[in-house]
This record gives structure tokens, sequence and C-alpha cells, in this order.
């Protein structure tokens, strides 16, 4: 069974909140929609779930145009960022009330929510009422109920949202291996190119209702098709800066000239835009080959494993992350260095025309 959108845009009040999207979803497979906040991802779930109609386009399941076809009549499960459980009930009746609701037979039921109680590691909380749980236990419930149902697809809306960071961790390195277990199509929603990177699968890069570019996670983020892609397939934000290219010298702005080596070696001479992720920015360690720009140091966060160190270069603001405890005192001036192998070039329209090879760092 396969889930279609067919040329789908929508429209809210004469706003558009889709626009011209196209997307195939198999059976067994993963999918990830990334994108900042309102940039589509909860939309696009409502339309394959069927909660909305599209304004234009067809949505399609296994070939069969359902666009219009009331939720109810489709095989779809969603969990929210906001855990939905009756409070009322136990974590068996919370994952057994669609069964019950389809009219299942006893046996079927208790089978049923055993297996996805052994699956989401809930079997010991069964007897338990949600408010007895921790959030990442009631999470695992919602979950759980979707699964059960055995639903066709299966939609997460940044179902980690509300977790704390150590729960988050815990239920991301799960859920790929749930994701395998079920067989059935799912599609999770983030913000966070971290989690997409996780989960893996293939993602869906969406940006103000557009779906900017499709295909395997590894390959999104390793050669976005456009600066835009780039952006939103990085945190902390991607470093810019623009440059240009003639007589085997290149001139960043901001007034650094060095010799057109690594990626930039084959570029015609002309104007371009360079995009570098915060890990590709080294500091204090030019090394053999890298590109230096004074800059100034305007604040250091620090995590404990790493050092979010903030740069004003010129007339562009940077970040590089550094393993370790790093303390840089605002307003120290420095050295920042970028490696020209290790950048993504981009045209006058954005568009990229060179990447690092997949062994490099990007």
């Amino acid at each position: 069974m396969s889930v279609t959108l067919d040329h789908v845009s929508r429209e809210v009040n004469g706003v558009a909140t889709i626009r011209d999207v196209s997307l195939t979803l198999e059976r067994g497979t993963l999918s990830v929609l990334l994108g900042p906040t309102l940039a589509g991802k909860t939309s696009i779930m409502r339309l394959l779930a069927g909660l909305d109609k599209p304004t234009s386009g067809r949505v399609l399941v296994g070939g069969k145009d359902v666009t219009g076809f009331d939720v109810r009549k489709r095989s779809v499960a969603m969990v929210y960022q906001q855990f939905i459980n009756y409070p009322s009930l136990t974590v068996f009746e919370n994952i057994a009330s669609p069964l019950r609701v389809q009219g299942r037979p006893r046996a079927e039921i208790e089978s049923r929510v055993r297996d996805a109680a052994r699956l989401l590691k809930l079997e010991p909380y069964l007897d338990r009422t949600p408010l007895q749980l921790s959030g990442g236990q009631q999470q695992r419930a919602a979950i759980a109920r979707a699964l059960v149902k055995g639903s066709d697809l299966v939609l997460l809306d940044e179902p980690l949202a509300n977790l704390d960071y150590k729960l988050r961790e815990e239920l991301r390195t799960e859920l790929p291996r749930i994701f395998e277990a079920s067989g059935a199509i799912f599609v999770y929603a983030t913000t966070e190119p971290s989690e997409a990177l996780l989960l893996g699968g293939q993602t869906v890069c969406m940006w103000e209702g557009q779906a900017l570019q499709i295909g395997k996670t590894p390959t999104v983020y390793r050669r976005p098709e456009s600066m835009r892609v780039a952006e939103v397939f990085s945190d902390p934000p991607l470093n810019k800066v623009a440059i240009e290219k003639k007589n085997g010298s290149v001139t960043y702005d901001g007034g650094t000239v060095a010799r057109a080596t690594g990626l930039y070696q084959n570029l015609p001479d002309g104007h371009y835009r360079i995009g570098f992720r915060a890990h590709q920015l080294a500091i204090a360690n030019n090394g053999a080959g890298r590109h230096a720009f004074p800059a100034t140091v305007t604040v250091t966060e620090i995590t404990g494993s790493e050092s979010f160190v903030h740069l004003r270069q010129g007339d562009s603001n940077w970040v590089s992350v550094l393993p370790g405890i790093h303390e840089f005192e605002p307003g120290r001036r420095l050295e920042a260095a970028i490696d020209p192998d290790d950048v993504f070039v981009f045209d006058t329209g954005d568009r990229l025309v060179a990447a690092p090879s997949p062994a490099g760092g990007a």
C-alpha cells in the first residue's frame, strides 16, 4: 500500500499553507518532515489523515483517490506533541481502547496490547494509570495505542517536543526499532535536524508550505540543493558569507583574500555564497590549507560536552561548536578558519554548485 499527495495545495482564509507538494509514501518506510514552526508540517499531516481537504490536488491511497474522504474511513493513527491518554483508565485500557471500539475479541485485544506493551517496554506499567507514569512512559502509551490500532499510516507530530532532554534521547534511540518492527507507513514531524539524522529514512525538507527537497536523509543533509535547505538542516544556524572567485583567488565579503583551492579551484570566475556548519568552523586551529579570518567573540555557550562560540566576522554572525569546555570572553579577538574542501558553494540563485565529498565533515 502507498499514500500519495499529488500536487497538493491548501489555502486558509486566502493564505497558502501548503504549496504544490507531491509526495509518495510506501509501506514499511519512515518519512521525516523537517522544518521550522509554520513550515507546513502539521498541515501536511492533516491532509494525509483526512482531517483537512486540499484546495487543489489529490490524495491517493493505494492508487485510489480518497481526497475529501472522512478520517474515519481511513486507516490512520496520529500521535501529537501533547501526549493524550485517558486519565481514569489503566495503561492497558488506554492501549486497548481503539480495539474495543473496533469490537475485537477479548483474546485478540489481550494479545495485541501485550505485544505493543512489550515493544514499547510498558509491560511493568499496564495496571497503572497515566498519572502514575513519567512523561516518557505516557508518550510511549500514546504511541502504543496508535500502533495497536493496526493502521496503515501512523503520523507523529513532534511527539517528543514536550519531554525533557533525557526522556527525548531515550525515546529517540528506540523509535527506529519500533518503526521497523511495525511495518506501517510512518511520518514523523520535527524541527530538529539531529532528530531527522537519528531517525534516518527519507527527509522532506519543508519551508513556508513548500517541500524544498525530498530524499534519503543523509543525502539531503550532505547535498542540500539550495541554501535554504542547508539552513533548515543546520543546527546551530548555518554560517554564510559571500565570495568572489577571480583569477585563481577568492575574496570573502569582509576582505579576506586566499588562493582558490579545494572546492573553489574548479569554479568559473564569478560571485557565489558559501555555507558551512558550526562543526566546520575551526578556532585557533588554522592548519594547512585552511582559510583564516579575524573574528570577535560575542558570547560563548557551554553545555558541558560542547561549547558554542558565537563570533562576529565583518558583517556576518558565525558560530563554531567545539568539543569540551572552552571559555572565550566576549570581545576577544581570535582567528577562525574553514577548509575550502569542506563548505557548500551556492550560485547567486542560491542553488548548490559544489559540496564536500561524503567522506568529508559536512
